[in-house]
């Protein structure tokens, strides 16, 4: 292990891995696991290249705003670059893209900016150009970018040749979306005059490659339209509906030696058997290269040693059809195995909140009696809570929809643990609403009670009355099912 002086150290030097279960007898397939990279893809290499060849050039200054088109994993290694760097970032996304991806860009900072899944990646980097001369913002352009293959010859090229020295390489294998990988690792590899035989994968239903109609482009030379063998598919990041510039250049450069078609249910079948079978979490990109990879095995001479490049962690595509028919209740084999010892069953809905010690053991304490008198009194809206417990949680996610101002005291933060003073109150709030449970919910100096109370009280109507009669506002637009807002784990489920 080493030192580094920030998280971008960290990128690149990923493994291969060798399958030992899915490749054919004789032959060695290698994985390169480019989820190893800090933000679990293959495009934390890129990020970084991008931007530290626009700071040497003079076309990023300083605090200036990147922008750029992605179907999420250029996005999410930007986002940690921008991050580390200083750089405001948006995001261009199309909507028909994982949530989970969302997600991670806004956590790490970015803005999001959808557009419509029927304009493709065209509209989406239509979009990004749009707005980058609109604001005057730095757009990465991915897909033409050099220094997003550069980085490729001069990094992921060379560790797969240095795991190789003196060992011959076959083959290797490896989707395409920006281009990038493609062509910088094949440059690399050509180069060092390995005579590995490159292959490139891409979707059986959108054969843009194998086609040999060239890509649409404007007088700008940006794709002006998708390319007429484009279909949708399943492989997200992987074949977007045009023709990068990078990728016509690996063709003009004659370093693609062939080109493997793969269908969208293979590589989903793949992905999954890599993690029931190897071991090894990927996404449905990676399934796909590694379908590629196994046809050219099944072929390949005895001996033969093939790379394949898995871009991804599974990690981001739990929304997508991947995670298909993946339960996230027990099914009847798993509830039999949990009644087949009698404690701990989960056959049941937990109990709400967490029991307060008794109240005649206790006592009751003055101060706290004071204490809870004087917010009730004074707080139009007070819930003494706990600071994780989940029905805490959700009365503060249904606040928050409601628009409500709240105090929460949370009788187990640090503030509220000297003395036992969080204790103290929680025997006060049981004697006062004769339940020993937490939450505890007053509106208006009224107990309302609970956290199932108070839904049930949003469901009925009266919650809603409540509010307005104390003079509290609230969003009235709002219509939803509160219990919706629970974890799945607490929602209702079947006991038989």
């Amino acid at each position: 292990m080493a030192r580094y002086d920030s998280i971008l150290g960290t990128i690149g030097n990923t493994p291969l891995v060798k399958l030992r279960k899915l490749a054919p007898a004789g032959v060695n397939v290698y994985v390169k696991l480019e989820s190893f990279n800090p933000m679990g893809s293959v495009k934390d290499r890129m990020a970084l290249a991008v931007i530290e060849a626009a700071e040497r050039s003079g076309a990023l200054k300083p605090g200036q705003t990147v922008i750029e088109a992605t179907s999420g994993n250029t996005g999410i290694g930007l986002a940690m670059v921008c991050a580390e760097r200083g750089y405001p970032l948006v995001i261009v996304m199309a909507e028909n893209f994982s949530l989970e991806r969302r997600k991670m860009l806004r956590f790490l900072g970015a803005r999001v900016v959808l557009t419509p899944a029927s304009e493709k990646g065209t509209g989406m980097l239509n979009k990004a150009i749009e707005l980058a001369e609109a604001h005057g913002y730095y757009l990465c352009r991915q897909f033409e970018n050099e220094a997003n293959a550069e980085v490729h010859t001069r990094t992921t090229a060379q560790e797969i040749l240095h795991d190789f020295r003196g060992e011959a390489l076959d083959y290797f294998v490896s989707g395409f979306g920006t281009g990038g990988t493609l062509l910088g690792v094949a440059r690399g590899l050509k180069q060092a005059g390995t005579g590995t035989r490159i292959v490139a994968a891409e979707p059986d239903n959108a054969q843009v490659l194998s086609s040999g109609i060239a890509q649409p482009r404007d007088h700008n030379g940006q794709p002006s339209a998708s390319h007429p063998s484009f279909r949708p598919h399943l492989m997200q990041g992987w074949s977007p509906d045009f023709v990068s510039r990078l990728t016509e250049t690996a063709v003009d450069e004659d370093l693609i030696d062939e080109i493997v078609p793969v269908g969208g249910a293979e590589a989903m079948q793949l992905s999954r058997d890599l993690a029931r079978r190897e071991g090894i979490f990927v996404g449905t990109s990676a399934g796909a290269t590694l379908a590629a990879a196994l046809a050219v095995a099944k072929r390949a001479k005895a001996g033969s040693n093939i790379v394949a490049m898995l871009p991804d962690t599974g990690e981001r595509y739990l929304s997508t059809p991947l995670f298909e028919g993946i339960a996230d209740e027990m099914d009847a084999e798993e509830l039999a195995l949990s009644r087949s010892t009698p404690g701990f069953r989960f056959d049941q809905p937990a109990a709400c909140g967490m029991p307060a010690r008794s109240p005649a053991s206790d006592g009751i304490d003055p101060e706290a009696a004071r204490f809870v008198a004087d917010l009730v009194r004074d707080e139009p809206v007070v819930m003494f809570a706990l600071e994780w417990c989940e029905f805490c949680w959700s009365v503060r996610k249904l606040f928050k929809r409601l628009g409500i101002a709240y105090r929460s005291v949370d009788l187990d933060s640090v503030e509220y643990q000297p003395g036992g003073r969080g204790g103290k109150i929680r025997a006060v709030l049981a004697r006062d609403t004769g339940s020993p449970t937490i939450p505890q919910i007053y509106i208006g100096g009224v107990h309302v009670g609970g956290c199932t109370e108070l839904f049930d009280a949003m469901r009925e109507g009266a919650l809603q009355r409540h509010l307005q009669a104390s003079g509290i506002d609230y969003d009235t637009r709002v219509e939803l099912d509160p219990y919706t807002l629970f974890p799945k784990w607490l929602q209702p489920r079947a006991t038989a």
